[in-house]
């Protein structure tokens, strides 16, 4: 008789420790791909943001200065 109750105690705790286990692993699975979405929605509108001024910025320089910038970056990356 107590060899059925501890098999029957044994494979409750089994299936409710594999039941969480299962529930943590979904939730955290569930809350990653909402952070990734919030941190995407973000980062486009920083990105827009940032093409507006880039933009801007690139209508101001003339010729020479533009030249001289694309320079320093070829040399500072070795190409």
């Amino acid at each position: 008789m107590k060899q059925i109750d501890f098999i029957t105690q044994a494979l409750n705790l089994t299936l409710f420790g594999m039941g969480f286990v299962f529930l943590f692993l979904t939730l955290l699975v569930g809350i990653t791909k909402l952070m990734s979405m919030i941190i995407q929605k973000f980062q486009s509108k920083i990105h827009d943001k940032q093409d507006y001024h880039n933009s801007e910025f690139k209508d101001d320089m003339d010729e020479e200065t533009k030249f001289i910038i694309e320079q320093a970056i070829k040399m500072h990356r070795g190409t």
